[in-house]
């Protein structure tokens, strides 16, 4: 395949998985809030109701604001939110920006990794790799809230692309997996001890074990150092400014998800111009 042709339909592809992502950042924590409810009932000894099926396939797509089917040509990435004018066809209610963003970025992801590796299976990994990313990133900001479903597949996808080496050997990425989690791991069990608090949550540890997974242990470095760096700015600049408490907790996620890529794409060229200027 033509190489521009290739960089044009990952890009439309990439679009469309965009359109789903905004699906999965909106209703896979509800999902995840229905079957904690079921399980707390179960072992309450209750009875279990289950009501409307809900999945990210059903029910179909409905306005938030006056529960109207949202129509198939409604759904067309970017162009439907364009031709609506932002607004709901039916009510006029606004729809938010954050749907054509995330359809944006996921258009862009994908047409960056296939210019990026070319058609090769390392273009087709980082494609998953940055939707991943997106949706990460969204349901943190919501819900501060990293789900399994989500990192764990991505660790064992990083782990099983690199058995052929496509980022980096085999080893390297089960030390970085392993290495990734063990990191913040470590962080949270220290600030515990010596604060008697949690510092961050579980599915950090998971989600750098993923981008370790991608990466290798040799770039964990880079990821740490930047995302912590991002995010003590973003933090500081949010109790200065915006009067963020400081006992209000601020997702780690999407620092992590923003290192984690320039990582991918960036982390080798980065970490070799640093170590040859000392």
């Amino acid at each position: 395949m033509n190489s521009f042709l290739w960089v044009i339909a990952s890009g439309v592809i990439g679009l469309c998985i965009g359109s789903f992502l905004n699906v999965v950042i909106h209703r896979l924590p509800k999902i995840m809030e229905r079957e904690w409810q079921q399980q707390a009932a179960e072992l309450r000894g209750e009875s279990v109701v289950i009501g409307e099926p809900y999945s990210v396939a059903r029910p179909r797509s409905r306005c938030p604001h006056c529960g109207t089917p949202i129509a198939s040509w409604q759904n067309v990435p970017l162009l439907s939110y364009l031709i609506l004018r932002g607004r709901c066809a039916h009510c006029q209610a606004p729809i938010g920006i954050r749907y054509p963003i995330v359809e944006l970025l996921g258009g862009v992801s994908a047409a960056f990794a296939a210019w990026h590796f070319g058609l090769t299976w390392a273009a087709l990994g980082a494609m998953a790799f940055g939707w991943a990313m997106i949706a990460l990133t969204f349901i943190d900001l919501d819900t501060q809230l990293l789900p399994d479903s989500i990192t764990l597949p991505l660790l064992w996808l990083g782990l099983l692309l690199n058995v052929g080496g496509t980022y980096v050997p085999l080893d390297v990425a089960v030390i970085g997996a392993a290495a990734g989690y063990l990191a913040l791991w470590s962080v949270y069990w220290l600030f515990k001890l010596a604060t008697g608090k949690e510092g961050m949550g579980y599915g950090d540890f998971k989600l750098l074990a993923a981008i370790g997974a991608f990466v290798g242990w040799q770039q964990l470095p880079l990821v740490i150092l930047a995302s912590s760096a991002i995010g003590a700015v973003v933090g500081i600049a949010l109790i200065v400014f915006a009067r963020h408490g400081r006992s209000t907790p601020i997702p780690f996620g999407p620092y992590l998800a923003g290192a984690g890529v320039v990582a991918l794409y960036w982390g080798p060229s980065l970490t070799s111009s640093y170590l040859a200027q000392m």
